[in-house]
Parts: structure tokens; sequence; C-alpha cells
């Protein structure tokens, strides 16, 4: 490369850095700035902050009176080409820091393979389970209320072949009679979200809810532990625990929409 190709490069490159400087610039305390705010925030000259804001008008990222600038809804754009290339367990992540961090539990999030869930994100904050839990770690799906928020929307296929084979019963609170299993499953997929207590482990209470794709699907299941040390009735756990659960399922939802 030339040296004058070397310094076209280099001129470009910090074009870009100023005009993500200028676009970072407003937040949700600055959400309309004058030309002398937005060159004070990046630290441009006021000519250099005007000409990015002139461009980045005539790109639609930016609009204006005259006098006042502002977003506008096309920087969305710039978003939504990561969450276009963002694997599922990438997009749930942070939402599962999000709930854990506002819940004080556990919470994680798998998807159906076989006769059982498989962990593709967890938030870990405390041991209930004397078995690890991490990403990858299969429990049978009819027992969990991951697994059976998954298969209250399979295929009715799919459920009839696991309600056939061998139902083990993992704690004395394990329901296996098929026909009550059915029920449940049911009872989910009217419900939206399924609560289990102690039917995979003593101790052990979780919620959990779906997420859907765009098409309507069930892509995977949200879910939080809870301990049954915690003195809460069943009813309490779940109305404590469910409307972030749901608001978190709604987050990854729009995520993967935006995806499209």
């Amino acid at each position: 490369m030339s040296e004058s190709s070397e310094a076209r490069s280099a001129g470009s490159v910090q074009s870009l850095a100023r005009g993500l400087a200028v676009i970072r610039s407003f937040d949700a305390d600055n959400p309309r700035m004058t030309l002398s705010e937005v060159a004070t925030r990046t630290g441009l000259s006021r000519a250099t902050a005007r000409r990015f804001l002139l461009t980045l008008r005539d790109l639609g990222y930016v609009r204006s009176d005259g006098k006042i600038f502002e977003l506008t809804s096309e920087v969305l754009q710039l978003g939504y080409s990561y969450l276009s290339s963002a694997p599922l367990p990438q997009l749930v992540s942070p939402v599962l820091e999000d709930l854990s961090a506002a819940m004080g539990e556990s919470a994680s999030a798998s998807v159906l393979e076989g006769d059982s869930i498989v962990y593709i994100a967890r938030v870990h904050t405390r041991a209930i389970m004397q078995v690890g839990i991490s990403v990858g770690t299969r429990f049978p799906a009819l027992a969990t209320s991951m697994g059976r928020v998954l298969l209250a929307g399979a295929p009715a296929q799919v459920v009839t072949e696991l309600l056939d084979g061998p139902l083990p019963a993992l704690t004395p609170l394990t329901v296996t009679d098929p026909e009550r299993l059915r029920e449940i499953l049911r009872e989910v997929a009217e419900q939206g979200y399924c609560f289990v207590d102690q039917e995979l482990s003593l101790g052990l209470r979780s919620v959990a809810v779906p997420v859907h794709g765009p098409d309507g699907t069930i892509v995977c299941a949200l879910n939080v532990s809870l301990s049954v040390v915690d003195s809460r009735t069943p009813e309490q756990a779940l109305a404590a625990v469910l409307p972030a659960l749901q608001q978190a399922a709604q987050r990854v939802e729009q995520a993967l929409a935006a995806r499209r």
C-alpha cells in the first residue's frame, strides 16, 4: 500500500470513529443537543462536529430543526445488524444476567433435545441441587419446568412418544402418571408458564416460560430456580418471579424479531 493510500485509510478510520462518537454522545440524559453541546461532549471542534452531524442527517440517522439535533430510529438498524448475526445463547445470556440480578436467583435457558432439556445459557447464584448445572447439562424434560414448557408447544407425536416410554420418579414428588402429565402440559400451554415443585430434586422449585420466535414457535425456555427453604409458599414464590421472567422472555423475543 502506498503512503498516500495508507493516509487515506487512516483518515477513513478516524472519520468513522468520530462519526460513531457523535452518535454515542446522545443518551437518555442528552437526547436533544445543540451543535455546541455535541462538540463539547465529543471533544470535537464545532466545525468538525457540524460536518459529522450534517452527514448523519443526510444519511437519516440524525434530524434537526436547524438548532437542535436528535437521533432518529434509523440508528436502531446499527444494533439490528448485530442482533441478526448473534446466536441464541448470545442473545439470551445478557437477559439472564439481568434477570438473575433482579431476582437474586439462578436463571437458565434450555432447548428440547429428544427426551431431555439441554442448557444453552445459565447464570448461577447459589447451589440448590447436588449436581452442578452448566451449559450442556441435560435433565429429563418431563420432570422440569423448562421441559414442560417446551413440550407444551411440541408436536403431539413427540409428547406421545415420551409418555409411552419409561417415566422414572426422580423424587417422591415426581409426577409419572401419563394422563396426569398430559393434563399438566395442557395447563402449561393454556397459562403460558410452568411451576415445578421438587419433582427434579428435593428442595428445588422452578418457574419457566417459553420464548417464541417470530413465526410463533417456541425456540427455547427460560427459568428461575428457587429453594424451598426460603419460607415462601409455592403461590408466593410464583407471584414473586413470574412477572420478571415473562418480561425477560419478551426481551429475547424482541431481539429475535429484530433478526428478521
